[in-house]
């Protein structure tokens, strides 16, 4: 075979796959439909009702939605697509609209959301430990585990207050960004 140039070999990335437990399709098309305002792309004939998929504005890139092993949602992990906005102005937007979910709950509200205003979150380690106590003696947790977003709220302001939390990355070399984690623990973030 002759000698290619690597930069024509890879042009982009067509799509990213994330997981979500079996039967949460309707809760992937309330997040990144309506939340995250992505637009909605008809699947394959075969695998109606195992996928969702979703266009990523005019990009061509899209977001395949698939269902997971269990053991698929055991541990959080850090691995996550980062989504570009345009501006600074729809960063902010999309961030208060996913903290407004976050905040009104429901099955498809996500389990963690940076509130606009605050420093990103990267990842808080010992926020689970302080989300299961406090929700488990005020008794509430959803049917799925995840402690319901007023308490969620509180045990993010306990581990900051503690400085236990972990900022994430936040030198000259990051843009402005957030971070949340979908209903199904996906973790995401979002950029400049």
């Amino acid at each position: 075979m002759g000698s290619l140039d690597s930069s024509s070999l890879i042009t982009g990335l067509a799509h990213v796959n994330l997981t979500v437990p079996a039967g949460t399709l309707e809760q992937a098309n309330e997040f990144y439909g309506t939340t995250m305002g992505l637009t909605p792309r008809a699947v394959p004939q075969l695998q109606k009702g195992t996928l969702a998929w979703f266009d990523i504005g005019s990009s061509g890139q899209q977001v395949h939605v698939a269902f997971g092993a269990p053991s698929d949602f055991e541990k959080r992990s850090s691995r996550h697509p980062c989504f570009r906005l345009a501006s600074p102005e729809a960063l902010l937007q999309l961030r208060q609209r996913i903290w407004e979910h976050f905040v009104r709950g429901g099955e498809a509200a996500p389990t963690e959301a940076d509130k606009p205003g605050d420093v990103n979150s990267g990842e808080p380690p010992l926020y689970d430990f302080f989300a299961y106590l406090l929700s488990s003696r005020a008794g509430e947790k959803t049917k799925k585990g995840i402690t319901y977003p007023c308490i969620q709220e509180y045990a993010v302001k306990l581990t900051n207050a503690a400085g236990l939390c972990e900022k994430g990355s936040q030198g000259v070399e990051y843009p402005q960004r957030f971070f949340a984690r979908d209903y199904a623990g996906n973790r995401l973030e979002f950029s400049l």
